[in-house]
């Protein structure tokens, strides 16, 4: 008899993983709820856990909270892949609880900010005990600072002293009444290993991830794309220029990079040489202060 090769390749290993948390999380709470903007990180979650569950439907629902300041193309292939799937879609609307007064659009008309308190409103509204969220630690020195499984208060606030040890990738989940559970399942990939998968699992993106000729203006040494957002003024110089998104958020705050990547491929090649961070070189609301991602996350961001 041949011997049975058993050897798992670094992607496998990472799938296995993500798919374990999922099936711990289903089991283990009452409540999950998985965070989807259309992005590609939360893109791949969703594909994982399709995977954890099939050939059953995946048994929560996903939610987006929603700035209206959004990438089109994004909300477009958001809206198409939960239908695809079949899943619950919540739509946390910002704008909405602007008008409700619940918070104040902000001078600077970043609204990640206030993204929080829209988020926390949904936790308790629909009383979810724990959010899949997609984020990375090499994305952004506060998120490595997270657990697989990271404790928030009856407040919705994350302490990053805080935090449940996880030995032997055993998880502690138990809350109590108004506690919620943030679950990274995506805590041990990279930004490379995410291109990986992708071109693997042949998994489609919304356009805005690959290069084309776009009109951007320059601000602050980043290109942000002339939309009905980003309004260029009297001293600025619209441009076209060959553009990417390596991260995809609200769109006042979310750069593009010069690129010439128009495929899987060569985003591949073209992440493995770069030695700057996804949001280090694109997030303009990372750029307000060094702690910025940590204070949003002590507040309740995801």
């Amino acid at each position: 008899m041949g011997s049975t090769d058993y050897r798992f390749s670094q992607l496998d290993a990472l799938e296995a993983e993500s798919i374990f948390v999922f099936r711990e999380v289903a089991a283990e709470f009452e409540r999950p709820c998985l965070l989807f903007s259309g992005g590609k990180d939360s893109i791949v979650m969703l594909q994982l856990a399709q995977k954890a569950f099939w050939p059953a439907p995946i048994p929560f629902p996903v939610m987006h909270v929603d700035t209206g300041q959004n990438f089109a193309e994004v909300l477009a292939f958001r809206d198409r892949r939960a239908e695809e799937l079949g899943v619950q879609l919540i739509v946390a609307s910002v704008p909405e609880a602007i008008e409700a007064g619940l918070v104040v659009d902000p001078p600077s008309g970043m609204r990640n900010r206030i993204q929080t308190p829209v988020l926390l409103d949904a936790v308790e509204k629909y009383r979810f005990d724990a959010l899949f969220g997609g984020a990375r630690r090499d994305e952004e020195k506060a998120r490595a600072k997270e657990r697989m499984f990271s404790f928030r208060d009856e407040f919705g606030q994350w302490d990053p002293k805080n935090q449940r040890p996880e030995l032997w990738s055993l998880y502690n989940g138990r809350v109590q009444p108004g506690e919620s559970i943030r679950v990274f399942p995506l805590s041990n990939w990279t930004e490379l290993d995410i291109w990986h998968y992708i071109a693997r699992e042949r998994i489609a993106l919304p356009d805005v991830y690959f290069a084309a000729d776009r009109a951007v203006v320059e601000r602050d040494g980043m290109l942000y794309a002339v939309n009905e957002f980003i309004v260029p003024t009297e001293a600025e110089t619209v441009r076209t220029e060959r553009v990417r998104y390596r991260t995809v958020g609200d769109a006042t705050c979310t750069a593009a990079v010069p690129s010439a990547a128009d495929t899987v491929a060569k985003v591949i090649d073209e992440v493995a040489a770069t030695r700057i961070t996804e949001r280090g070189a694109t997030r303009g609301d990372d750029k307000l202060s060094e702690s910025a991602m940590e204070d949003r996350k002590r507040e309740g961001y995801f």
